[in-house]
């Protein structure tokens, strides 16, 4: 790939390490063919195992298998588990722990099967049951948003994927990762919920913030918002995630007239606005005096702004 963190700045004798244990050929079953399940099968195809089976019961869940996984049978899922020595269980975090269950009140597991969730809120105990039947657990989690179509493929090479597992399978996860072309990131159980944090913290409100800004540009008669808002917040993504707009935070903090005045419209036009770019500001406030990047005449006048109730900006 080439960019830095990717794969290619690994230590070169790392990752001839990981290369020497990869999994020999597998036969794989995606449980279920949604949005991500059907990108990580493609990419396992991709990478020389064979997918045999799917599930999935919607009709966007069948198009994306019809279009990923081309002629991969679809069944449900005790039969993907019972056809498969790889399984994926692809599903969202709300169902994965019954169904976890489910399959192995039905006796479905096999022993040595390879099962991998990809939940960014579990570790490797919600295949606790599974275990008992002596599968080989193992959590990836891909730090990306799936679309479910052939362009993730693409995209799957630029992201991470959280690994947790045993210490003694960590080289096989990190192995699969690698051969689906991504890069491995090994986040251990404690930290778990941590990592699941600060990946929803990231990304679970983006939308809303996004729709508000387009919303506001609307009602201002701007012609065509959202592209508008696309360069804009990709270069600040981009410069923050690189560290590099922390001094236009900061300077953002300090221009109190311009702070209040965008309050003030918020308020007059979208008071669900104000409320989280003042939640915003105050976030960046507590940071910055905490870091000591503010300059002290800027505080006080700063915090009483940020206490103001609505009515009286």
């Amino acid at each position: 790939m080439g960019q830095v963190g990717g794969i290619e700045s690994l230590r070169p004798g790392y990752r001839r390490n990981m290369e020497s244990q990869r999994p020999a050929r597998l036969d794989v079953g995606v449980v279920s063919a949604g949005r991500l399940g059907s990108v990580v099968g493609a990419a396992l195809h991709a990478a020389g195992h064979r997918v045999v089976a799917t599930s999935g019961l919607s009709d966007a869940s069948v198009a994306r298998a019809r279009t990923l996984l081309p002629g991969v049978p679809i069944y449900p899922a005790d039969e993907v588990v019972s056809r498969a020595e790889l399984i994926i269980l692809a599903v969202p975090d709300p169902v994965l722990p019954d169904l976890v269950t489910g399959l192995s009140r039905r006796g479905a597991w096999q022993a040595g099967q390879i099962v991998v969730h990809t939940s960014a809120r579990h570790g490797i105990d919600v295949l606790a049951s599974a275990a008992a039947s002596h599968i080989l657990p193992i959590a990836l989690h891909p730090a990306m948003r799936f679309t479910g179509s052939p362009s993730d493929l693409e995209r799957l090479p630029d992201a991470c994927v959280a690994v947790t597992t045993t210490p003694a399978l960590r080289p096989v996860g990190e192995a699969l990762v690698i051969e689906m072309g991504a890069e491995p990131v090994w986040v251990d159980a404690a930290g778990r919920a941590r990592y699941a944090a600060a990946v929803a913290h990231a990304v679970d409100h983006l939308p809303v913030v996004v729709d508000q800004a387009a919303e506001l540009l609307l009602a201002a008669r701007v012609v065509g918002g959202r592209r508008l808002l696309a360069t804009l917040m990709l270069t600040a993504l981009e410069g923050a995630l690189r560290g590099q707009t922390r001094g236009d935070g900061v300077a953002a903090l300090a221009d109190l007239d311009s702070l209040r005045a965008d309050l003030e419209t918020l308020h007059e036009s979208a008071p669900d606005s104000r409320a989280v770019h003042l939640a915003l500001a105050r976030a960046a406030a507590s940071r910055a005096i905490a870091a000591g990047v503010l300059p002290s005449a800027d505080v006080d006048g700063l915090l009483d702004l940020l206490a103001m109730p609505p009515a009286a900006d």
